[in-house]
């Protein structure tokens, strides 16, 4: 999949985190167009830095609500802005809409002419900010074909970050990342224990280890610790550690993605 989807090994995805959308306790009312703008900044700059895809996240939008309770308002914003995005780039396109709201993510997808999905909970599940958070896998294949989506890839977490892993306990990692391989996942994704935590090492090893799928770096990958870990992995999900100080809401810093894009050419196979 790397090397169809992405055009190159071990791409790095950028990570844009847009701000407030229409419903979210923070948006900024008839703001819709600066949340686009923003993203378009953004965008460019990871752009400018060297990044092989960018994944676009609605990070501003906490608390986040499960995705039986978000409104299409959501889901169209974001294909909006992912279409915006496309004008200017050729560059494969990502979504992640949170709390694992994968058919939303996937509609905006189609809409909007991204390349991929991220889902947190994509089987099994565990306890999340959200509460009890299902594996969604069944029922967002299915959707995927029905609008014709099958051409956008899914990248699975396997032990996703921000909750309780209580309920899955008697079960190893390398055996739930055969699971998200057995339910269709095209990579797999590996995360620190919240947004910004280092990626453990072991337990990427772990999942690599478990299936023929790439595994992705999801957290906590920074200029400081991605020669240790970027030999490791197949491609990594990078936010926090491309902006000028680790928060959400900060600005991408053009020296830390060329750096890390620098770091990453190094290891390219």
């Amino acid at each position: 999949m790397n090397s169809s989807l992405f055009k190159t090994a071990k791409p790095l995805i950028g990570m844009v985190h847009c701000q407030a959308f229409p419903g979210s306790p923070s948006y900024v009312k008839d703001s819709w167009n600066g949340v686009i703008r923003n993203a378009l900044e953004e965008a460019r700059v990871l752009i400018d830095g060297g990044v092989d895809a960018i994944l676009f996240e609605n990070a501003g939008d906490v608390p986040f609500v499960r995705e039986e309770e978000l409104g299409p308002e959501t889901a169209a914003l974001m294909a909006v802005l992912v279409r915006e995005i496309r004008s200017i780039t050729e560059l494969p396109l990502g979504i992640n809409v949170v709390a694992n709201a994968a058919k939303v993510s996937l509609a905006a997808a189609v809409a909007g002419g991204a390349n991929f999905i991220r889902v947190n909970q994509w089987v099994n599940a565990y306890v999340s900010n959200e509460g009890l958070t299902n594996g969604m896998a069944g029922s967002v294949i299915r959707y995927r074909k029905l609008i014709n989506g099958e051409n956008i890839a899914v990248l699975a977490d396997v032990h996703v970050k921000h909750g309780s892993h209580a309920i899955v306990s008697d079960r190893s990692i390398s055996e739930q990342a055969k699971d998200a391989a057995f339910y269709c996942a095209d990579a797999l994704v590996a995360s620190g224990s919240r947004t910004g935590d280092p990626t453990n090492l072991n337990e990427l090893s772990e999942i690599k280890n478990a299936t023929k799928l790439p595994v992705f770096i999801g957290s906590g990958l920074t200029v400081e610790n991605a020669e240790m870990l970027v030999p490791n992995c197949d491609g990594a999900i990078v936010g926090f550690g491309l902006k000028n100080i680790p928060t959400w809401d900060s600005q991408v810093d053009i020296k830390k993605v060329k750096e890390m894009k620098r770091i990453f050419d190094k290891y390219r196979k």
